[in-house]
C-alpha cells in the first residue's frame, strides 16, 4: 500500500517501522508509507522514492501499520491490503492510496476501488514507473482541491450516489476523454479508469458510454 503527497526537495530519509502509529503525528507533505511483506520490494521502493525526495516508512505487515499508508500490497499474511482499506476508511483518507498486487484480477481491482483505492499497480513493475505513478498521484490529489479537477454531482435521482473519484471520472467520460487521457489527468492508470467506468455504469443503470452521456446531459438540464 502506498500513500502519496507532494515531495519536498531535500527530504531523502527512509526508515523501517515495526509498530509506530503514523497517525500520532501530522502527516508531512512528502511522506510515503509502504506496506509489503516482501523486504526486497520495500527496500527497492525506499531507495527509489527516497531519491525522489520522499520520506519513506515501511511496514512488513498489515497489523503493524496503523493509518497512514500510500502503497499497499493486497496479498499479505494476516491483515490484507483490502482489509486495511476498509479499516482506515480509505474514501475519507487525507492522502491517495495506491494498491499493488502480483495477482491482480478484475474482481480484486473492483473491490479495491470500491473500498477507496486511488490507483492499482500490477507487479512486477519498474522503479521508474512506480515513482512516476506516485508523482502523478500526488499532483492529481493536489488538483482535487476546490477549483482543481472538474467533477460532476455525486448524486443522481433514483441512483446510488457516486464517490468523488467516480464523479471526476464521469466528468472525463462526458468530455469524451479516452481512458488514457482521463487517467493522465486524474493521475491513475487506464485500467483503474475502466474499473471506475464499470461501477459508474452499474450505479447509474447505464448500458453503455452513450447512455452515460445521456444521463449527464439530462441531469444538467434540470
Amino acid at each position: 500500500m502506498l500513500g502519496v503527497s507532494g515531495p519536498n526537495a531535500g527530504a531523502h530519509a527512509s526508515t523501517t517501522a515495526q509498530g509506530e502509529n503514523p497517525m500520532s503525528e501530522t502527516l508531512l507533505s512528502d511522506e510515503v508509507f509502504v506496506v509489503d511483506d516482501d523486504p526486497m520490494v520495500s527496500d527497492l521502493l525506499n531507495i527509489a522514492l527516497g531519491m525522489e525526495g520522499y520520506h519513506v516508512t515501511s511496514f512488513n505487515d498489515g497489523e503493524s501499520f496503523s493509518a497512514a499508508a500510500r502503497i499497499l500490497d493486497v496479498f499479505m499474511p494476516g491483515k490484507s491490503g483490502l482489509d486495511i482499506l476498509k479499516t482506515i476508511n480509505a474514501h475519507d483518507y487525507p492522502a491517495p492510496i495506491i494498491v499493488m498486487s502480483g495477482k491482480a484480477s478484475i474482481a480484486m481491482a473492483v473491490e479495491a476501488v470500491k473500498n477507496g483505492a486511488f490507483d492499482i499497480i500490477e507487479k512486477p513493475f519498474s522503479l521508474e514507473s512506480i515513482v512516476g505513478r506516485v508523482r502523478d498521484a500526488a499532483e492529481a490529489w493536489a488538483r482535487r482541491r476546490p477549483g482543481g479537477i472538474e467533477s460532476l454531482p455525486m448524486e443522481f435521482p433514483g441512483c446510488q450516489p457516486l464517490t468523488q473519484r467516480e464523479a471526476e471520472v464521469l466528468a472525463e467520460i462526458a468530455a469524451a476523454s479516452s481512458n488514457k487521457e482521463a487517467g493522465r489527468r486524474l493521475g491513475i492508470s487506464p485500467r483503474t479508469v475502466e474499473v471506475h467506468r464499470a461501477r459508474i455504469m452499474m450505479k447509474l443503470g447505464a448500458k453503455n458510454t452513450a447512455d452515460l452521456v445521456r444521463i449527464v446531459l439530462t441531469h444538467r438540464k434540470h
